[in-house]
């Protein structure tokens, strides 16, 4: 099984790949990724993280695996439908949504990290601002 790392201010979070529940959405991220970005609060949608991937061109995405309600530690793609594009990272009570309302992300992975750490992230970003974030699929070698 492959997995997400996200690599946060020295510190790598891994997030289990969910290939089968979202396999296009997993198909395109494996396209554009290794990424370099910033990883910044979210200001509409509760206690979570995101990354803007406006500039990435991702194919046409089915909703696949989607929700509007990602429980801690979700990862979910968001293709652009109705809002700019992203990745974001579920930290507690999220309600994903934008000023043009709700939306619903693709579930494509969930982090292996503990409802503090999580928590300490999301914080994290809302007391300093933005981090640096790399983000990078590790393949099982098995």
């Amino acid at each position: 099984m492959s997995e997400l790392l996200f690599e946060i201010n020295e510190r790598t979070y891994a997030a289990s790949i969910l290939e089968s529940e979202a396999p296009e959405s997993v198909a395109a991220m494996r396209e554009f990724l290794p990424l370099r970005s910033e990883l910044l609060h979210v200001r509409w949608s509760g206690h979570a993280t995101w990354v803007e991937i406006d500039e990435i061109d991702l194919p046409a995405l089915p909703r696949e695996n989607h929700t509007v309600y990602p429980s801690r530690g979700d990862v979910l793609l968001y293709p652009g439908y109705r809002n700019e594009q992203e990745i974001l990272l579920a930290c507690g009570p999220t309600c994903f949504k934008s000023p043009a309302g709700e939306l619903a992300g693709n579930h494509v992975a969930t982090l292996d990290a503990s409802r503090e750490e999580l928590r300490e992230l999301e914080e994290l970003t809302l007391r300093d601002g933005a981090q640096d974030i790399a983000v990078s699929i590790a393949e099982d070698e098995r």
